[in-house]
């Protein structure tokens, strides 16, 4: 009897695809070594390429065996997600498009078809084309995988990215012995307010400093959340043993918290961040003294 048997005697065209699969599963991940879709992750070793191929091959065996292999969710898959994500996010963030990691697990395809084609060059025409139906049809799934943490991948990238770039919107100066600032420009919102506030923090601990300054100058508005935000901070770099000053509130701003109703009369608020920081010295005993006219002062 032929290796691969009939598929009428082994059950369905998917058992005998799953059986194909083990028994060529070096075969096959020999030649998927070398498709783009493998080489960018194991640029170093062909080997650890072929190895991760196996693993792959494998599941998709085990995914055939099991049924249905139309399933993204298929247990199968589950083992092998995280080498797809790998693989998928790699080429994501080589530039490519959606519709390029598609046609990468494409090119998987035809390695496998030509394969199992040749070990069913015995059987019948039917059985060939229900053989190479459920092949396509369950890497046709694998596709919908990849593509699947791939996505899953990006968005996860683009959240931390955003963080990112909201903390290094948000930076934090060290002006004096004790006293930080968050200079802040743009827009603030929710996301943004809460970042200001970790970070202040942050700082008060870290400087061990006795007085914060949020400048607002550059915040073009402030709505009624951020406002709440902003108060929050306050409260918390005060529990933190820390005055905090708020600056540069605009004369928009300053209408809009009016309207809001909100009780700033515990908040130490000044004109400019120049204004607050001369505060700021002047409580810890520091004195500013201009530099005498028409020379200059001591070295």
């Amino acid at each position: 009897m032929p290796e691969h048997a009939s598929a009428g005697q082994q059950g369905a065209p998917t058992k005998e695809v799953g059986a194909f699969l083990r028994r060529r599963r070096e075969q096959i991940a020999q030649r998927w070594a070398d498709e783009p879709l493998f080489r960018s992750v194991f640029t170093v070793s062909r080997d650890e390429a072929v190895e991760a191929g196996k693993v792959v091959v494998d599941a998709l065996a085990q995914v055939a065996e099991e049924g249905p292999v139309q399933d993204p969710d298929a247990a199968g898959f589950t083992v092998v997600r995280e080498q797809l994500t790998r693989m998928g996010a790699a080429r994501s963030r080589a530039g490519f498009t959606t519709a390029q990691v598609s046609n990468d697990v494409d090119a998987l395809r035809p390695p496998a078809l030509n394969l199992l084609i040749a070990d069913l060059s015995d059987a019948s025409a039917d059985e060939v084309r229900e053989c190479v139906t459920a092949l396509t049809v369950l890497l046709g799934t694998l596709r919908l995988v990849v593509l699947d943490t791939a996505l899953s991948e990006g968005h996860a990238l683009i959240e931390r990215q955003q963080v990112q770039l909201l903390e290094v919107a948000t930076p934090v100066i060290k002006l004096w012995d004790g006293i930080v600032a968050v200079p802040l420009i743009g827009t603030l919102d929710s996301a943004r307010s809460q970042v200001v506030m970790e970070t202040l923090l942050e700082a008060v601990v870290d400087q061990h400093a006795r007085f914060a300054i949020l400048d607002i100058t550059g915040v073009p508005t402030v709505d009624s959340l951020v406002a709440q935000h902003l108060m929050k901070t306050v409260a918390a770099a005060r529990l933190m043993g820390a005055e905090c000053v708020v600056s540069g509130i605009r004369p928009a701003i300053a209408q809009t918290i009016v309207h809001l109703g909100l009780d700033l009369g515990t908040v130490v608020t000044r004109a400019s961040l120049a204004d607050a920081l001369a505060y700021a010295l002047h409580q810890l005993g520091a004195n500013i003294v201009s530099a005498a006219p028409g020379g200059a002062g001591p070295r």
